[in-house]
C-alpha cells in the first residue's frame, strides 16, 4: 500500500516524499507523461529536477501515456501523485489527455465525478442566474417614484414605510444579536473547558434553535413577548423574536472562526506577556473577522427575509413606526401583503427588486467593514 502524503508540503517535498514509496522509474514515467510543472513568471517550469525531459513529440507522449495508464498498479500509484496532476499544468493537451485517459476504468470515473461536479455548479448557478434576472425583468419596469413616497396611501403603494421600518429591525436585531452571540462564542471557545458538557450543550442547543420553523418562533413571541410582556405589535416585539431565531447562527459561525485561529497565536501572544483578554481583542478576533461577517451576513438575510415570525409580532401597519413600540410592516410583509391581495402584482415585483438590492447592500457593506477591521 502506497502511504497516504503530507499535501501541505511544498509540492517538491511531496515529489520527494512519493519518490520514497515508488520506484524512481515510474515517478520519472509520471512526471514526463502529465507534465508536472507549475507557472513561474509566465513559463511552465518542471519541479522535478534536471532528471526528467519533458517530451516534445506529441505521438510519443502519448504512446507514453498509453502505456502508463495500461499498467497494473496505475491505481495505486496514482493515488500517490494524481493531486499534483489535477494541480499541474499538462504537457499535453487538454483533449490529448483526456481522450486518452477516458480509455481506462479509473479515468472514467474520474471524469465522471469531475462532470457530475461542474454539473452541479452550473446547475445552482443556472438557478440563481435565473431566479435574479425574472426579478430584475418583471421588477424593474414597475418601479416608479410614487413607490418612493414619504407616507403610504392606497392610490401610491408606498413601500418607503417599509424600507424604513426594515432598516429599523436590521439595526436593532443585530445590536442586540451580535454581541450576544460573539461573546458566547468566546466564552465557549477561550474561557470554558474545551469538550465540557456544558459546551455540548449549548452547541446541542443552538443547532436545534437553528432547525425550528419560523412559525414557530413567531408563536412563541406573540404569546411572550406581544401578551406576557405587553409589548403588543410592536417593532420591538419583532427585534426580540428576530433575535432569539438569528443568535444560534452567530453564536455557530463566530465558535467556527474562532476555533479556525491557530493555537500558536495564542501562545505567541502569552509568551510575548499579553493577557488573555488583549490577546483576544487584539489577536484572535481580527484573524476571525471574516468568520465572524460571514453569520451576520447570514443572519442579516434572514432579518430582511423574515415574514412570518414578524407578521405575529411586529404586524403588518402600512405607516411608518416612530418607536420601538409601535407597529410596522418590513419589507418581506409588504410583499407578502401585495402578493396575499393580487390586486397589485406590479408593485409587488418591484418591491422584489428593492429587497434584493437592499440585501446586496448590507452585504457589501458588511464586507467593506470587514475588511477594514482585518486591516486596522
Amino acid at each position: 500500500m502506497v502511504r497516504k502524503l503530507n499535501m501541505n508540503l511544498p509540492v517538491e517535498a511531496v515529489l520527494m516524499e512519493a519518490a520514497d514509496d515508488l520506484e524512481l522509474d515510474d515517478l520519472q514515467s509520471f512526471a514526463e507523461v502529465f507534465g508536472v510543472a507549475r507557472r513561474s513568471g509566465g513559463q511552465l517550469v518542471s519541479i522535478i529536477g534536471d532528471t526528467v525531459d519533458v517530451m516534445e513529440e506529441k505521438q510519443e507522449t502519448e504512446d507514453e501515456v498509453a502505456t502508463v495508464l495500461s499498467g497494473k498498479q496505475f491505481e495505486q500509484k496514482i493515488l500517490a501523485v494524481f493531486p499534483l496532476a489535477l494541480i499541474a499544468y499538462l504537457n499535453l493537451s487538454a483533449g490529448d489527455f483526456f481522450s486518452v485517459l477516458y480509455t481506462t476504468l479509473f479515468g472514467r470515473v474520474v471524469m465522471t465525478v469531475c462532470l457530475a461536479v461542474y454539473l452541479a455548479a452550473a446547475l445552482v448557478m443556472g438557478v440563481l442566474v435565473a431566479l435574479i434576472a425574472y426579478i430584475l425583468i418583471k421588477g424593474i419596469p414597475n418601479l416608479h417614484l410614487r413607490l418612493f413616497a414619504w407616507d403610504y396611501t392606497s392610490e401610491n403603494r408606498s413601500l418607503m414605510p417599509a424600507l424604513l421600518n426594515t432598516l429599523m429591525m436590521v439595526g436593532l436585531t443585530l445590536l442586540l444579536a451580535v454581541p450576544l452571540g460573539v461573546g458566547a462564542a468566546i466564552y465557549l471557545v477561550e474561557y470554558a473547558p474545551r469538550g465540557s458538557k456544558l459546551v455540548q450543550l449549548v452547541r446541542l442547543t443552538a443547532e436545534t434553535l437553528s432547525g425550528i420553523p419560523s412559525i414557530v418562533y413567531g408563536l412563541f413571541g406573540f404569546l411572550f413577548f406581544v401578551l406576557a410582556c405587553n409589548f403588543g405589535n410592536s417593532i420591538l416585539s419583532g427585534v426580540l423574536t428576530l433575535t432569539i431565531m438569528v443568535l444560534p447562527t452567530i453564536l455557530r459561525t463566530t465558535e467556527e472562526a474562532l476555533l479556525a485561529v491557530p493555537d500558536a497565536y495564542r501562545e505567541g501572544s502569552f509568551g510575548l506577556g499579553a493577557g488573555r483578554l488583549r490577546t483576544i481583542f487584539r489577536i484572535i478576533l481580527p484573524s476571525a473577522v471574516p468568520g465572524i461577517v460571514s453569520g451576520v451576513i447570514l443572519a442579516t438575510g434572514r432579518i430582511v427575509g423574515e415574514t412570518a415570525a414578524l407578521i405575529y409580532t411586529a404586524g403588518s401597519v402600512t405607516g411608518r413606526a416612530t418607536g420601538v413600540l409601535e407597529s410596522g410592516r418590513t419589507l418581506a410583509v409588504h410583499l407578502f401583503c401585495l402578493l396575499n391581495e393580487g390586486l397589485y402584482m406590479g408593485d409587488a415585483y418591484a418591491t422584489a427588486v428593492i429587497l434584493l438590492v437592499l440585501v446586496v447592500g448590507i452585504n457589501a457593506l458588511s464586507n467593506a467593514a470587514a475588511k477594514k477591521l482585518a486591516k486596522a
